[in-house]
């Protein structure tokens, strides 16, 4: 099979743990590109925290894609230009922050670039360091986020957290639910995960779904390793995902991306 697409996960897949593209990765997913092979970065992160990494990989260079919020904005890595956008309304961020006040967890959302809670927490320094944005803590949350925003991550206790995470799915059918962290529970609108992004770009790029790959490691890459033609999961994965793939390759911090792309692009 000649693959044209390579859809990357980038937190805990393509990033090593100290949040950097190995030299190996980097080397071998420009060759990929110069075979005329699309890299794509597909994550929960804001578009904002995914570019700089992107342009590493010459994406813009490579008239390449960022999918970004988990699926909820595709965007071009040379202009920025967005090609599509799905948003959580007000009323429907209001209902999660009620429910994250009945499950006694911490709530964010992102509006103008910055986080957005009314709490601290450790797992939104967590948040704050992986996407380097600035954390607005304010004293009323509904009054603050008063119009749409692409999605809220609930943040506790990861055993609890997976919890919360059956009783959301439950409690909230019309909206789309996945962990991205162990400490992250994502919530976005109905339809909305990084499968569905896929698609869409894929038939903009005129490319079929059995000439894809794509790798992930967690609850929010699940979709898309589904969908894809080929779905990778790197060997650090959650661990009741292992047998939901079609290959498990080394981990994040063992080269696990030039791994796929050495078996089965650059061949």
């Amino acid at each position: 099979m000649q693959y044209k697409m390579l859809v990357l996960d980038m937190d805990d897949t393509l990033l090593t743990d100290d949040h950097k593209i190995s030299e190996l990765n980097k080397k071998v997913l420009l060759e990929a590109q110069a075979k005329g092979v699309y890299v794509v970065l597909a994550s929960g992160r804001p578009t904002s925290a995914m570019t700089a990494f992107a342009k590493e990989l010459e994406l813009d260079l490579n008239d390449s894609y960022i999918i970004s919020f988990n699926g909820a904005v595709i965007s071009t890595v040379k202009d920025d230009f967005i090609l599509f956008e799905q948003c959580l309304t007000p009323e429907q961020i209001h209902d999660l922050y009620d429910y994250s006040i009945k499950m006694k967890t911490h709530i964010i959302t992102y509006l103008d670039g910055e986080i957005i809670s009314e709490t601290d927490s450790e797992y939104i320094e967590i948040e704050k360091e992986i996407t380097g944005l600035p954390h607005n803590k304010v004293s009323d949350f509904k009054a603050a986020v008063s119009r749409s925003a692409v999605k809220c991550i609930l943040l506790e206790e990861p055993s609890y957290l997976k919890e919360v995470e059956q009783d959301l799915k439950t409690a909230m059918p019309h909206l789309s639910v996945a962990m991205s962290k162990p400490f992250f529970l994502e919530a976005a609108q109905y339809g909305i995960d990084k499968a569905a992004s896929i698609k869409i770009l894929a038939e903009k790029l005129n490319i079929h779904q059995s000439e894809i790959i794509a790798v992930g490691n967690a609850g929010n890459d699940l979709t898309m390793i589904e969908y894809a033609g080929l779905g990778v999961w790197v060997d650090n994965v959650t661990p009741e995902l292992r047998d939901r793939a079609d290959v498990i390759v080394a981990s994040n911090n063992d080269d696990g991306v030039a791994e796929v792309v050495q078996r089965y692009i650059l061949i």
